[in-house]
Formats: structure tokens, C-alpha cells, sequence
């Protein structure tokens, strides 16, 4: 691999409430916590491992939430209806019914407690 090759991409979440993000994404995909900067005191930075990804989430108390973003996650699950049912009570939204796509997805948008737009997919 050369230097200009990336070895990986993370997607970083910024966020005036990281414990409100970790929480919805740990409760809904069962995310688990791979590192913490700093380990004690404040948290400023938490990796997460969603399956085999990664996910960032970093904190910054001035930032908006709820703006349109031109950033979306896609995130393959394994029941996208099942998961549904959970994603309001976890203070994120469904933006409608999943449908079934010519791709061979089944897709259901919904939008973090933030107002991130993620897609949960799966194959059908």
C-alpha cells in the first residue's frame, strides 16, 4: 500500500451531546465503544464499531443541530423493520415506511436525534 493510499475512512459525527448520539447508536445497532480520548475527564472524541465499521463521535457545544446535511450514513442491518419501532423511542426520527428498491435493498430513512440522515438497509 503507498503512502497516498488510505488504509481506511471513518465517518465523524459532531455533536453538542455525544452521550445522546453513543447512546443511539450503541441501543440501535449495538455499537461498542473502541476508544475514548481523554480516557478520564471529559470526553472530547468516542470511537465507535458499528459491525465492521467505524464510526466517530466528536463533541463541540456550539455546533447546530437539525440543518441539513449533505452527508449521509448508510448502515446495513440485518431487519430494517425491526429496528424501526426502536428509533423514535431513542430520540431519532422515521422519515417514512422502508421500501423495497430496484437494487435489491430494502431502505428505511431516518434521521439521528441530531437530524443526521441515515439510511438502514438491508439486502431483500
Amino acid at each position: 500500500m503507498s503512502a497516498a493510499t488510505p488504509a481506511a475512512v471513518q465517518p465523524i459525527i459532531v455533536t453538542p451531546d455525544l452521550d445522546r448520539l453513543q447512546r443511539f447508536y450503541t441501543d440501535l445497532l449495538g455499537a461498542e465503544e473502541t476508544s475514548r480520548v481523554p480516557e478520564e475527564g471529559p470526553t472530547f472524541f468516542v470511537g465507535l464499531r458499528v459491525g465492521n465499521g467505524e464510526l466517530g463521535i466528536v463533541t463541540d457545544n456550539s455546533v447546530d443541530t437539525g440543518s441539513p446535511t449533505r452527508i449521509l450514513l448508510s448502515i446495513m442491518v440485518k431487519d430494517v423493520d425491526g429496528l424501526l419501532e426502536r428509533v423514535a423511542p431513542l430520540g431519532g426520527k422515521v422519515l417514512g415506511p422502508p421500501n423495497d428498491m430496484p437494487w435489491g435493498q430494502r431502505v428505511a430513512h431516518i434521521q439521528d436525534p441530531d437530524g443526521n440522515a441515515v439510511n438502514l438497509t438491508q439486502p431483500i
